[in-house]
């Protein structure tokens, strides 16, 4: 399934007043109101189509604006300005009928106050520094989860932060709707891969169910040698290919039966409409390859993956995928591999996995090689490798805890490999977690955290706050301010 437009998506802006201000108070409310509205839409770091709606101004059109927002499959959130006073029980209603994420935009249409001119008729028009806190009660009193944005409206960071929050919405739309398909069960007696899939589709929305390793094997049997031809000279002109898989070389037949992998798993996705899949090494009969370049080129194309049937870190992968359509930088299915433990205490760790790491995150022109992988019994599968490039990223991971779900974040500076590293045949990035290797690690385990992260050098720590406040889920973030006896006691009280 192609990622999404983001443009194609809707968010509606909303605009609290009251009949009490007359026809002329309202006429330059919704004036004002569109105004702010056509200048959010019109930023380039807002990806979603801002939509203005008639300013709201009585408790029948204000739940019917909500309802409707919560029925339009376009809308994947709305956002909030009192330009007045708004009476905040006339809200109540709508509030408990919207089902998609909320913004409250708090801001007033002029940046400075007319000290030589200001009347009571301007203060009865730009009334948002109380309008916006009666209308914050009434959110907090029915536990509305929202995100408070606070500034003038023409401020840059006012406006980032309306993007970051619209791309976390289009992430939660995406979890929402989503469908992951695993072939074959989770890696045997792993704990962390496993969970309640029920709960996850109750609670994140997508849905997670298992196919026949036995159907995709037909299906790769099934694509014809033109297709199968046709995507190696693609691979051919995409990579560097390693001698022995070049047209004529000893491996050729290797990396055709990884394009006939590619091509089966593709149409079984494309057909089922899904966003993302799993597989294991444990349960591939039928299949000739671990599906290595195949997985990769598919996490490029925007399907999110997990493996060893890890169907969170898909859904997770998939979910940011979309969020960081657009942005610069790569997302990825991630695993903390290995530590560098110097004793100069430059801590690092190496991350990567067996074969499956996204080529969005490539630094250079990723190398197309083929080598034993050691495990699942399998003929040598066909691999990209290449190196992430320097710069900071995040990792994120979903855990089911039994009775919640919670999401983890470390922030981490991705650095270039101190040394080559011409013995190890993967995708990799080397990086220094925040605050540094020790704390990090060690909150990362108190608080659960799975070894399949999501990695993203795209997306930010706020994308995830956001999305998880959406979600309603738990959030850990582990960054520079991380303080582990503060996070323990955080946890205990999570727990209690």
């Amino acid at each position: 399934m192609a990622l999404p437009n983001l443009n194609q998506y809707e968010v509606w802006f909303l605009t609290g007043s009251q009949h009490l201000y007359g026809p002329a108070a309202l006429e330059q409310v919704a004036k004002d109101a569109q105004a702010v509205a056509a200048s959010l839409d019109a930023s380039g770091d807002v990806p979603v189509k801002i939509v203005f709606k008639p300013v709201l101004k009585g408790p029948e059109e204000i739940k019917a604006t909500l309802a409707a927002a919560s029925a339009d499959d376009r809308c994947i959130g709305v956002i909030t300005w009192m330009h007045t006073f708004s009476p905040a029980k006339m809200w109540i209603a709508g509030l408990r009928a919207l089902t998609k994420p909320l913004l409250h935009l708090h801001t007033q249409f002029g940046r400075e106050i007319p000290w030589s001119s200001i009347d009571m008729d301007f203060m009865n028009l730009h009334q948002s520094a109380h309008g916006g806190r009666e209308f914050g009660f009434i959110c907090t009193r029915l536990r509305i989860e929202r995100k408070v944005v606070v500034g003038h409206w023409t401020d840059k960071d006012v406006v980032r932060q309306v993007g970051v929050w619209s791309r976390a919405a289009a992430g939660r739309h995406e979890l929402a709707n989503g469908k992951i398909a695993r072939f074959g069960d989770n890696m045997r007696e792993v704990a962390v891969t496993e969970g309640d899939k029920v709960a996850a589709q109750e609670v994140l929305g997508v849905s997670v169910n298992g196919y026949a390793v036995g159907d995709l094997a037909a299906r790769i049997n099934s694509i014809s040698d033109a297709d199968v031809d046709s995507l190696c000279r693609e691979y051919d002109d995409a990579y560097h290919m390693a001698e022995v898989l070049r047209h004529g070389g000893a491996r050729r037949e290797s990396l055709r039966d990884a394009a006939r992998i590619e091509l089966g798993l593709r149409s079984m996705l494309e057909e089922g409409g899904f966003g993302g899949y799993t597989d294991t090494f444990e349960n591939l009969v039928g299949i000739k390859q671990l599906p290595g370049i195949a997985s990769q080129r598919l996490m490029a194309a925007g399907y999110g993956f997990g493996g060893e049937g890890d169907w969170k870190a898909a859904a997770l992968t998939r979910a940011s995928k979309v969020m960081a359509h657009g942005l610069p930088g790569g997302t990825t299915f991630m695993e903390d591999y290995t530590y560098h433990m110097p004793e100069s205490g430059e801590d690092l760790v190496l991350g990567s996995h067996m074969l499956e790491i996204c080529p969005s995150i490539a630094g250079d022109r990723p190398s197309c090689e083929v080598h034993p992988l050691g495990i699942g019994g399998k003929e040598d599968p066909v691999r990209l490798v290449f190196d992430a490039p320097a710069g900071p990223a995040v990792n994120a991971t979903i855990v089911d805890l039994g009775d919640r779900f919670r999401l983890v974040v470390n922030e981490v500076e991705t650095i270039e490999p101190p040394h080559e590293l011409p013995k190890l045949p993967v995708a990799r990035a080397v990086w220094k977690p925040a605050p540094d290797l020790k704390k990090a690690a060690a909150a990362w385990i108190y608080a659960g955290g799975s070894h399949h992260p999501t990695y993203s050098q795209a997306l930010t720590t706020e994308h995830y706050e956001d999305l998880a406040s959406m979600l309603g889920v738990e959030l850990v973030v582990i960054d520079a301010e991380t303080r582990l006896r503060e996070l323990r006691e955080s946890l205990r009280r999570s727990n209690r």
